[in-house]
């Protein structure tokens, strides 16, 4: 999954949340990321306790320290499960099924995983999640839009230049608002319990005409540059990131997610946000002003 759910400078959230009585609260792991964080927002507009998943939470979440999870899950009857960094990286499948069966044992029922579409990788995670007496459903998102703004592509739209090993694929992009009205559908409301969703934006886009969106919203010219898979790799180490990533840009872009699908319609009674729209929204906030 290509979006780094957990990368982002936001810190506007709290960690946790004071329960009374028989109250119990929601646990947003990754809370402080792309969709994490909405998630958490619109949770507390409804009135709802929340507590943020996090290495800086008290209690504190770490994907890496599972003997801290019993604390972070004390208290909560449902969990949204983003990982990071990917659902593709070795070891996932482990991590997200003790998850799961810890989440159950300490009474969380309502599990809700962010996934990726057409990961083999990806799919089993989702398989590991389904541990008896999980009620679980999967969230099979495409590329975020807010890949662009919020971490991975940031300073390269600034910067007036994207580039990237995937020549002419084509991708549905699809907002982190949506995904997050989803998930939040998902963890309140029974029916869609044992449902796999897959979400995209409401049109193909290449990554020229990603470009040519990004230009017409921040009237600077950004332009698109394919580059060779070692040079990316390369451009991966730099900046710390998993080497693996160009593997997985090559192959969900290889044409198996050319085409819309309608988990935002069937969740929300509505249609997804476009990208020409959020690169107009991202631009006005001044984000890739230089």
């Amino acid at each position: 999954m290509t979006n780094n759910e957990n990368v982002t400078d936001n810190e506007n959230v709290t960690d946790s949340e004071n329960l009374t009585g028989d109250e119990r609260s929601t646990l947003v792991i990754g809370g402080r990321g792309k969709t994490g964080r909405r998630v958490v927002e619109r949770l507390r507009r409804q009135g709802r306790p929340v507590r943020v998943g996090s290495r800086g939470g008290a209690p504190a979440f770490d994907w890496d320290e599972p003997a801290g999870w019993a604390a972070a899950l004390e208290g909560v009857d449902r969990v949204y499960v983003t990982f990071q960094p990917d659902l593709s990286v070795p070891g996932a499948p482990d991590l997200i099924g003790a998850l799961a069966e810890a989440a159950v044992a300490a009474g969380a029922r309502r599990l809700v995983l962010l996934s990726g579409r057409g990961e083999e990788a990806a799919e089993v995670c989702e398989e590991r999640l389904k541990v008896p007496g999980a009620d679980w459903t999967v969230i099979r998102a495409s590329w975020f839009n807010q890949n662009f703004d919020e971490s991975l592509f940031v300073d390269s739209v600034r910067g007036g230049e994207l580039a990237l090993p995937v020549a002419d694929a084509v991708e549905p992009f699809v907002d982190a608002d949506d995904i997050a009205d989803v998930v939040v559908a998902a963890l309140t409301d029974e029916r869609h319990v044992g449902r796999t969703y897959e979400l995209s934006g409401p049109r193909l886009l290449g990554l020229h005409e990603v470009a040519a969106e990004l230009s017409k919203a921040t009237g600077r010219e950004i332009a698109y540059v394919p580059v060779s898979p070692q040079d990316y790799r390369a451009v991966l180490r730099e900046n710390g990131l998993p080497e693996e990533l160009v593997e997985l840009f090559t192959v969900i872009l290889d044409g198996r997610n050319a085409h819309l699908v309608p988990g935002v319609r069937e969740v929300l009674g509505r249609e997804p946000k476009d990208f020409a729209d959020y690169a107009r929204e991202a631009a006005a906030s001044g984000v890739w002003d230089v």
